[in-house]
């Protein structure tokens, strides 16, 4: 007889980071590669808030641990994407989820990005400077 483990996947994106979340039943840590989630974040306490908002959302911030895979971008992008790919695995286990999840903004992606570089241009945006003659 296998003994089946629950888990629950979901995946989040922003800039260019790439977040797998699995959610597991547990006592709500968080693994980010490999790494405790505070050491990987850097102990900054609004990455913290951010990876850990959907759960907080719930009320269930003690009762799922949070296993994630994350490549691309900085922290800023991957905590984002680590709190979408969460909410989305949060709402495998309960469709009853969505809605608060909806409410809060955990589940839209962000849609901004770097914008592109364009010719005759120095950045996206900035243009050389201008001579009169």
């Amino acid at each position: 007889m296998s003994t089946t483990k629950v888990v629950y996947w979901g995946t989040g994106r922003r800039k260019t980071s790439v977040a797998r979340v699995r959610v597991v039943p547990g006592n709500g840590t968080v693994t980010i590669n490999g790494r405790p989630g505070d050491n990987y974040l850097n102990y900054n306490p609004a990455y913290l808030a951010a990876v850990k908002a959907p759960l907080q959302t719930l009320g269930l911030g003690a009762e799922y641990d949070i296993l994630v895979n994350v490549r691309g971008g900085g922290l800023t992008g991957q905590a984002d994407a680590i709190k979408q790919g969460a909410a989305r695995a949060l709402c495998e286990l309960s469709p009853d989820n969505r809605k608060p999840l909806k409410t809060e903004g955990h589940l839209s992606r962000d849609p901004r990005a770097k914008e592109r570089r364009k010719y005759g241009l120095k950045k996206a945006r900035k243009a050389p400077q201008f001579s009169k003659r």
